[in-house]
């Protein structure tokens, strides 16, 4: 092995070391909030029907949604210009700021209507940094990935919003177990949005020392890309679309299982624990996979499985009425959903030009994520409480799967190993 080749490897572990603690944090304290929607919705929005308080709840949750593509926008932009890293320090810097504002924020009780707004403008920047983190940590991974383990590399992407959630739903489950219900609501969601803020540093300052990848020459192949890129930005969004839905949806199981089957906060949570740690192996398998397989074969057969899936599990878990299926139902959909999201970054971000990467990728995942994500919860919660069956979670899962299972049919094999033998 070439010292060159030495080199490149570490740079590589680096920028996923680097991407990936940012990332971590962003998601931790962006989904903790979902976690503790019962409780926030009673701290920040009281009221004595439970239901209008969570759904005000919910959606301060999406208000953060709206943000996204506007930093998407912004910091891709800026990444585009100025370059990956300093890009990478300031959506850090940006929800570090944010975090700490919805953390100490007193309560409705405490300062009035005042809280609310506070609450919402933090969600609001917590977004923006957001949108512009997942663009350019995800092209800084990509561009300094070799060839072959561009997959592999990308996936660290979305393995690290399932780090970032099996942390907050285990800190979740720890608090539920720890706390009375009492203590949870008053302050213990805060120390779950707190204990995020450890890594900032860290994370700052291993950003600082990665080198810029910007005016680095391009390794990717670009030929068919200028005239194809719309068709990769729709496709991209519809793929991303699904992934979304399911991944909320998985969020929202800490709610579901309180809410409407009646488990406990500690069971809720250790199902959400379950299903990211199960999150975890599957997107690093299936990036992985892809490398030497593929990105098509590894999008396509495991989102047939999961469409197929997905009513006869729920039937199961809902008539069930078992914790420990609850909790291995959800673990084994995730695992089986998630599969494909390491080839679907690959596949979107191997199809983009260099000079309108980080933008391009950062507006296709943001914009999905802004009109389902964040609004996923709230639709699932209102189609609960209209139709009454817990069904609906399914038949909205499938809708979505199908979706991204078109766009992958339709979507160009990029991986190096499959378009140079068949270009050989």
């Amino acid at each position: 092995m070439s010292g060159h080749t030495v080199e490149e490897r570490k740079l590589a572990r680096r920028a996923v070391i680097a991407a990936t603690t940012g990332n971590a944090l962003e998601f931790y304290d962006f989904i903790t909030f979902s976690f503790f929607a019962i409780q926030i919705g009673k701290v920040f929005f009281p009221s004595e029907d439970p239901f209008v308080s969570l759904m005000a709840s919910l959606a301060t949750f999406g208000v953060g949604f709206i943000g996204r593509p506007l930093g998407a926008w912004a910091i891709g932009a800026w990444a585009d210009r100025h370059g990956r890293k300093p890009a990478m320090l300031m959506s850090m810097t940006l929800m570090g700021v944010s975090v700490a504002v919805l953390a100490l924020t007193p309560s409705y009780a405490a300062i009035g209507a005042v809280a609310p707004v506070v609450v919402v403008l933090a969600r609001l920047l917590q977004g923006f940094a957001l949108g512009g983190e997942v663009g350019s940590a995800t092209t800084y991974m990509l561009e300094t990935a070799q060839d072959h383990r561009r997959g592999w590399s990308i996936s660290w992407q979305g393995a690290s919003q399932a780090i970032a959630s099996s942390a907050g739903s285990l800190v979740g489950l720890c608090l539920s177990l720890a706390l009375t219900p009492d203590q949870l609501t008053a302050w213990g969601w805060r120390v779950a949005l707190l204990l995020g803020t450890v890594i900032v540093p860290f994370s700052l300052w291993i950003r600082r020392s990665l080198p810029e990848t910007i005016h680095a020459p391009d390794h990717l192949p670009t030929g068919h890309v200028p005239a194809g890129v719309w068709r990769t930005v729709i496709l991209g969004m519809m793929m991303i679309s699904g992934a979304t839905i399911a991944t909320y949806l998985f969020n929202y199981m800490a709610t579901y299982g309180q809410n409407t089957l009646g488990y406990s906060a500690s069971i809720s949570l250790g199902s959400t624990l379950a299903v990211n740690v199960a999150r975890f192996f599957a997107i690093l398998l299936g990036g992985w996979m892809s490398d030497r397989f593929g990105r098509r074969p590894l999008m396509i057969w495991p989102t047939l499985a999961f469409t197929l899936a997905i009513v006869p599990a729920y039937i199961t878990l809902t008539n069930a009425h078992d914790p420990a299926m609850f909790i291995a139902v959800n673990g084994l959909l995730a695992f089986v959903s998630t599969l494909p999201s390491g080839a679907v970054y690959a596949a979107i971000a191997e199809s983009l030009p260099k000079a309108s990467r980080a933008r391009t990728f950062a507006l296709v995942y943001a914009l999905p994520v802004t009109f389902l994500g964040g609004s996923t919860q709230l639709v699932i919660t209102w189609l609960l409480k209209v139709t009454g069956n817990p069904m609906a979670v399914a038949w909205y899962m499938v809708s979505a799967a199908a979706v991204a299972l078109l766009a992958m049919a339709l979507m160009h094999e990029s991986a190096p190993r499959r378009t140079q033998a068949a270009s050989a």
